[in-house]
């Protein structure tokens, strides 16, 4: 967590920029990336050249070239474009290498083909003038990037200014909640994980950091490590600035070369083969889309415009059989009465296994919604499998359910884990419980509705009351207190 001296560094950065003219968050976030990839870009460059002059063998990986970059107005040595060099010339030559020769091979950078290089092509150096570039430049200088976790820290609290700033707070999962599905989930190293509405990578990131702690072997072992950097993370966005920023984000925490596209996930093309082994994902459900720009093979599988509906049958054709996934939906998909919400619900219990339904409270993404949610749990067999389902009633996350989510010590989410461990305790647990299990045939019988409320039973408590006899005793003797008490008041008075 950035905290201290180290956020006031961080938030002088952003300060520079909002007073420079660049207000827009999204912008703001992306400048920053870009010169701190471009930092991160002569650090590697550096490690290789003293590997080499070590060992005395050539450079494995040569970032930037020998030789002159001739696509700016005035040829320049390529090594003129490296962070420790630009950064120590005047403003003004400082912004005419960053501008007309560090953006445009940035956009040449990763090989025609790559993701990075697809995310990268309409890359803009947008810093208006020389003084807020030197000023930017000298800030980030006193930020340290050497340790990743640091790195990562930093990041995430640059990402998490987008939630502060309205509109685009729908791009962030709250932390604390990816955490929780990724920590239930558990990837491993052979995961292959996918978001198919990776906004600024958080799932994706976070899965890395499991994976990190839980399987050392991701940075130990040379076949896993290769795995881990160029095959293991897939993301797509349909906006194009969430693409980049997603990219930027995997390789500030460590992933070398995730594969990030921009994509509409929903439309024609999209990501439909059954390569992947686990889904996490907080998709968008803002309501319908144009019937005719849906793909044909999502509404093979759900006939609907509803964008969460159509996300859920799009997870299922990612997944390979015996994949898993955790994803985020409005409470509608539990209880929805249409034919599409009846039949996705079938589907997912009869067709695969729905392992269990854990109930958000409803302020959990305030103040950018109000919407009630829950995090379906299931794997894919298309050949069934739902014995029973699990239901865990969140009632407080560690924070307030207000606009202002201040953090609160009152927290389910360490039991919703804990029990998640051990599911086969929880099949003796009564329905006045904050979880309990449901038998599929009972799920059935309700037309598949997954509604916590619909099988919770609430405890009543027995109280007894007064006759009223009693009552009305009280109140004469009441009447007849308060009509001496006047009396006595009149006689004083007399």
């Amino acid at each position: 967590m950035v905290t201290g001296e180290l956020r006031s560094k961080v938030d002088r950065v952003w300060d520079a920029f909002w007073s420079g003219g660049i207000a827009n968050p999204v912008e703001v976030i992306e400048q920053i990336t870009y010169l701190l990839f471009i930092r991160r870009l002569d650090e590697t460059h550096t490690r290789e050249e003293r590997r080499a002059t070590r060992t005395g063998e050539p450079m494995q990986r040569r970032i930037f070239p020998e030789g002159n970059d001739d696509t700016g107005r005035i040829s320049r040595p390529y090594n003129d474009m490296r962070w420790s060099v630009f950064t120590n010339r005047a403003p003004q030559e400082m912004f005419e290498i960053v501008d007309g020769h560090v953006f445009p091979f940035l956009r040449r950078l990763g090989g025609e083909g790559s993701s990075y290089a697809r995310n990268m092509k309409d890359a803009r150096f947008t810093i208006p003038t020389p003084a807020l570039l030197a000023k930017v430049v000298d800030l980030l200088r006193d930020i340290p990037m050497d340790d990743r976790d640091t790195k990562g820290d930093i990041y995430e609290y640059m990402l998490a200014k987008l939630s502060q700033s309205g509109q685009n707070g729908q791009f962030r999962t709250s932390r604390h909640i990816i955490k929780l599905m990724v920590d239930m989930t558990a990837p491993r190293p052979d995961d292959r994980i996918i978001d198919p509405a990776a906004g600024t990578a958080g799932f994706l990131v976070m899965a890395s950091e499991y994976l990190r702690e839980h399987h050392p072997e991701v940075e130990t072992d040379a076949s896993v490590r290769e795995f881990f950097n160029t095959k293991a993370f897939t993301g797509f966005d349909s906006d194009a600035a969430m693409a980049r920023i997603a990219s930027m984000n995997m390789l500030l925490h460590g992933v070398e070369e995730p594969v990030i596209e921009r994509g509409d996930s929903l439309a024609e093309g999209h990501p439909a083969s059954a390569d992947y082994t686990l889904v996490l994902a907080n998709p968008p459900f803002a309501g319908s889309l144009d019937y005719e720009s849906t793909a044909k093979d999502l509404q093979q599988v759900v006939k609907t415009k509803k964008t969460e509906l159509l996300f859920l049958a799009l997870m299922i054709k990612l997944l390979k059989n015996g994949g898993r996934a955790a994803v985020i939906v409005p409470d509608g998909v539990l209880f929805g009465s249409s034919n599409a919400h009846k039949a996705l619900r079938k589907m997912l219990i009869d067709d695969h296994r729905l392992d269990a339904v854990v109930k958000l409270p409803s302020g959990t993404f305030k103040p950018y919604t109000g919407v009630s949610t829950a995090i379906l749990f299931f794997q894919k067999t298309s050949s069934g499998g739902t014995d029973h389902v699990w239901f865990y009633d969140v009632r407080a996350d560690g924070f307030t359910l207000d606009d202002k989510r201040t953090p609160i010590e009152a927290n389910d989410l360490p039991d919703v884990l804990a029990r998640w461990s051990s599911l086969d305790a929880e099949a003796d647990r009564p329905r006045t419980a904050q979880s309990f299990h449901v038998p599929k045939d009972e799920i059935v019988a309700n037309a598949y509705d997954l509604s916590l409320n619909r099988y919770k039973e609430v405890e009543h408590e027995e109280v007894e009351h007064r006759s009223p006899d009693e009552i009305l005793d009280e109140l004469e003797a009441l009447e007849l207190e308060i009509a001496d008490g006047l009396r006595s008041l009149r006689e004083t008075l007399a």
